[in-house]
């Protein structure tokens, strides 16, 4: 039996964004997070209230999402 552990959404959230920073000239690390809402278009209101609840802003720069080692309830 194998002991798999599985991603918090926000694990995939965060390299979704990353991978969005890395490929594109559209946003960088600096930019505030309220930057990706238009790429997630109908996902987006379900990621602010992650966001919020990890008590991050929507002002905050990108970089300090990106900077989060591990996402704890």
């Amino acid at each position: 039996m194998t002991n798999q552990q599985v991603a918090h959404p926000m694990v995939k959230f965060q390299r979704q964004v990353q991978s969005l920073v890395n490929k594109s000239k559209m946003i960088k690390p600096e930019d505030p997070i309220w930057k990706i809402a238009f790429l997630f278009g109908d996902d987006w209101a379900h990621w602010r209230k992650e966001l919020e609840d990890f008590e991050f802003s929507t002002q905050d720069p990108i970089g300090d999402l990106l900077a989060v080692e591990s996402w704890e309830e």
